[in-house]
């Protein structure tokens, strides 16, 4: 993502474990991509319309699974969050692309581990999900 920032000269920034200020509260997307300004403002919480995109790794529990796929989507999609990106890890690393159309957030594209796939928005990226992850010995 920083690359495609800089290759654009978008305004933004990748932020890792952010607060992200909810109207009903806050989460900690996994990664954040953010208005630079918001950013350099304040790189620990940041209020959910300066966030482009969110990124959810899902975990491997039971509860973190639901948490990431099922309880947070609704509440960025709330917010006006109009990127949400979810990277899966099992059975292999596919990264799901949504974005945020009439209150709710549609799938847009799925890429999967081995293939590059090109994702235009909210900034283009082109990214293969194997290449993410470490792979387990």
């Amino acid at each position: 993502m920083d690359a495609a920032i800089e290759a654009v000269g978008a305004p933004a920034e990748v932020l890792g474990a952010v607060n992200v200020i909810l109207p009903d509260g806050l989460f900690i997307p996994d990664i954040a991509v953010v208005d630079a300004a918001a950013a350099d403002e304040d790189p620990v919480n940041v209020d959910a319309e300066a966030v482009l995109l969110v990124v959810e790794i899902v975990s491997p529990s039971s509860s973190g699974r639901r948490t990431d796929r099922l309880l947070k989507p609704p509440y960025y999609a709330e917010a006006g969050i109009e990127h949400l990106w979810r990277l899966e890890l099992e059975p292999a690393p596919t990264l799901i692309v949504c974005e945020l159309e009439n209150g709710r957030y549609v799938k847009r594209a799925v890429a999967e581990a081995g293939r590059t796939t090109l994702i235009e928005k909210p900034l283009p990226v082109e990214v293969d999900p194997g290449a993410l992850v470490r792979q387990r010995r």
